[in-house]
């Protein structure tokens, strides 16, 4: 595990899966193609993933830098910001949603929901085998409606970077940080409630005890 990776490992409150613990999203890739396997079974976890109705409103376009055009076209629909350091990442997506229901054209009020749940799959399955995700808010959907003829009633929402963690060194200052730099969440009390908005659930106050929990526990799997 590379130093940047140990650093941004979880502190967890309570116990969670390591494939959990280990997700986090770098700005440094390494210069190394995913395979059409490993893309094929990312793109199927993302499938399987549950939506409203079954509606399944995510869509995808996918460039690889074997095919530069394509992906000098898919990096194109990124933010400034975003393009300096995806400029190196072996894979980019998109990550695109239907806002309303194919089968009366109402609008779809999970369908946002529903792709972050598809990109939550994606991750994790990415996560399982070694490869790392950067999703990306600063994108151009209507950029991307041109470049790629995304018809009415689709959205670009979302850009996708797919590979191997690299090296911070490689990194501007501003990214080496972030990418050497603990993460942080906040506290389950501040947004796990029950009886009215703000007041904690109950469930939150037993505490956990690490050394117990390690001792009882049968599943390797599991990270603190």
């Amino acid at each position: 595990m590379s130093a940047a990776a140990s650093v941004k490992i979880a502190s967890a409150d309570s116990p969670i899966y390591e494939v959990l613990a280990e997700r986090w999203s770098p700005y440094a890739f390494r210069d190394k193609p995913v395979s059409q396997d490993e893309l094929r079974s990312l793109f199927e976890a993302a499938r399987w993933a549950p939506s409203s109705y079954n509606e399944q409103p995510w869509r995808y376009v996918v460039a690889t830098r074997d095919d530069r055009a394509q992906f000098e076209q898919l990096l194109s629909c990124l933010v400034e910001g975003n393009q300096a350091w995806a400029k190196h990442v072996p894979v980019l997506a998109l990550g695109i949603v239907s806002l309303k229901f194919a089968k009366n054209g109402k609008d779809n009020r999970a369908a946002v929901h529903d792709l972050g749940l598809a990109a939550g799959n994606l991750v994790v399955e990415a996560t399982a085998r070694g490869l790392r995700v950067h999703q990306m808010i600063g994108i151009l959907p209507d950029k991307a409606r041109e470049v790629f003829g995304i018809p009415e009633g689709y959205e670009a929402w979302t850009g996708i970077a797919i590979g191997y963690e690299g090296d911070p060194a490689t990194l501007p200052d501003n990214l080496k940080q972030r990418d050497l730099t603990p993460r942080q969440r906040k506290p389950l009390k501040e947004f796990v409630f029950t009886g009215k908005w703000g007041n904690p659930a109950p469930f939150l106050t037993k505490r956990w005890d690490y050394r117990t929990w390690k001792t009882a526990s049968r599943s390797p799997a599991l990270l603190r």
